[in-house]
């Protein structure tokens, strides 16, 4: 007989997948880096801490993506929902090996705020996810849109010979919008604007803190 999962053991699996999140290295990605067969350029120090600086907003937001993603499933109604959530945030993975394999790239790492990135976006999922699958999928709709906005804004910003960083971004860029597309077609509802406008201050709060610590 397949044992039954208890409350507890639910927390302990979310608190697994958190530490796991934040704490242990980086996953092994699913798909080739995106800038693997790039050939290596130099960066003056002033140019290589401000695409370090870009980048660690960019794992920062990976780690938000696990959380809201691992938040929503946790709190998903149907099965459908939370295999979409748990699928979603398993090909996000990838782009968190990639943030961190450029960071190390860069001598830099990640933020030392990870922890408190994961808590919030957490909470903020798994109140998504009690609003109602529809309401949880409109809340994924919204979020690649902001970040797939924020990532070009970060293909114009990073140093102009930093191809390597640009190509993880730009692959990062094209997933975000395919995921925002499937959580559409799957009944994603339009989020009322005061939630957007939370949702794009909370984003900035992150980017400017990320950015420098």
């Amino acid at each position: 007989m397949e044992r039954r999962l208890t409350p507890l053991d639910r927390c302990l699996t979310e608190i697994g997948r958190a530490l796991s999140t934040v704490a242990a290295p980086a996953p092994e990605p699913g798909r080739p880096y995106p800038a693997e067969d790039l050939p290596a350029t130099n960066l003056d120090d002033a140019s290589r801490r401000h695409a370090a600086g870009l980048m660690r907003v960019n794992h920062a937001g990976e780690i938000c993506a696990q959380a809201l993603y691992n938040g929503q499933a946790a709190t998903a109604r149907h099965d459908r929902v939370r295999a979409r959530m748990e699928s979603a945030a398993a090909e996000e993975s990838d782009h968190l090996a990639w943030c961190a394999r450029r960071l190390k790239e860069l001598e830099s790492g990640p933020s030392l705020l990870d922890a408190l990135w994961y808590a919030g976006s957490y909470a903020i999922g798994a109140a998504a996810g009690l609003a109602g699958d529809y309401w949880s999928l409109g809340f994924v709709v919204e979020t690649e849109r902001q970040v797939e906005a924020h990532l070009g804004d970060h293909l114009k910003r990073l140093p102009a010979g930093d191809e390597h960083s640009r190509a993880v971004v730009r692959q990062m860029q094209a997933d975000e919008a395919r995921h925002g597309e499937m959580a559409r077609h799957a009944g994603g509802r339009d989020l009322p604007r005061p939630v957007q406008e939370a949702m794009r201050f909370s984003a900035g709060v992150m980017k400017v803190l990320a950015y420098r610590i």
